[in-house]
């Protein structure tokens, strides 16, 4: 098969393909007859819209999310597309926490107030335990079962929210999407793990802020777009939420102006949850199996993305 590069290989990665009888392609090899004769691409960059997709057979996404893919010219092409759900799920879990001590146990005024924050010791920024509080994780998948996991080690109480309810490992209780309301009222903590798909799109906008109880802490390291950036700060400002923590935003790089910047209670970072060590090993591991599988098969080992759902 010929495969379009639009990620990176490693040199032995690329003999181990050649090895098997591929033609591996990169993307400023690509012209008007190569662009006709791709079968599969590796990654995704603008050049891979560029190929015949009537020719195109399968996409290996190095992502959770597909959002930004052509889902419905691939559903439409009988493209088989597959992520990398998974293996970004032990580091996101480990930001997660991290940022959540960082909010309660008053690290960030700490960081906030730079050389001035021994005035902290005699004012005592506001602290909590984290042991004991109830946490709703929207999206039960792979990311949002190992946060819970190591959340519920810690003594929270760990409610799911999905599309359909099933029960997922690590939480407490699972609930489908029509019960948010209810189960928000009881949130310390809120995360966003959902994928983005246009049933998601600013799910939390003014009604869902506007339904909390408790002031919690909201925490998104799903997709930028699932919140309503405006509704978000009019929550912070009003103290529908205590504090946030953002490591995606929409739009992305989050805008210079932007009132979140300013906000003390904001914990900001670029996109870098979900960053994996060894991410080009587990990536291809992933794709050559998949690749094996089509060859051999006519269909993918793993990792299958449902096109009509987006996950």
């Amino acid at each position: 098969m010929k495969i379009l590069n639009s990620f990176s290989l490693e040199p032995a990665q690329r003999q181990a393909l050649e090895k098997a009888g591929h033609t591996v392609i990169e993307e400023d090899q690509l012209d008007a007859t190569t662009v006709q004769q791709i079968d599969v691409i590796y990654g995704w960059h603008a050049a891979s819209a560029t190929v015949n997709y009537d020719h195109l057979q399968f996409v290996q996404a190095m992502s959770a999310g597909v959002d930004y893919l052509p889902l419905a010219d691939f559903a439409k092409h009988h493209v088989l597309l597959a992520n990398t759900s998974g293996i970004h799920a032990e580091p996101i879990a480990e930001y997660v926490l991290g940022a959540l001590f960082t909010i309660s146990r008053g690290i960030l005024p700490a960081i906030r107030a730079g050389r001035h924050m021994w005035t902290l010791r005699q004012e005592r920024p506001p602290m909590t335990l984290l042991k004991g509080l109830t946490v709703v994780i929207f999206g039960t998948g792979h990311i949002g079962s190992t946060i819970a996991s190591k959340l519920q080690a810690l003594g929270l109480h760990t409610i799911g929210v999905s599309a359909h309810g099933r029960p997922a490992a690590g939480f407490e209780d699972v609930v489908t999407d029509a019960e948010t309301k209810r189960v928000i009222r009881t949130a310390d903590i809120v995360i966003n793990a959902l994928p983005l798909t246009p049933a998601t799109r600013h799910f939390y906008n003014e009604e869902f802020f506007a339904a909390l109880d408790r002031q919690p802490i909201f925490v998104n390291i799903g997709r930028g777009a699932s919140v309503e950036t405006a509704a978000l700060v009019q929550a912070l400002q009003s103290q529908q939420l205590r504090a946030a923590v953002l490591d995606v935003v929409d739009p992305e790089p989050l805008p210079q102006t932007s009132p979140l910047w300013d906000m003390d209670q904001v914990l900001l970072t670029p996109h870098i949850s979900g960053t994996v060590p060894h991410l080009r090993d587990q990536v291809f591991k992933i794709f050559n199996e998949n690749l094996q599988a089509l060859v051999s098969r006519g269909q993918l080992a793993s990792h299958q993305v449902d096109l009509s759902r987006g996950y």
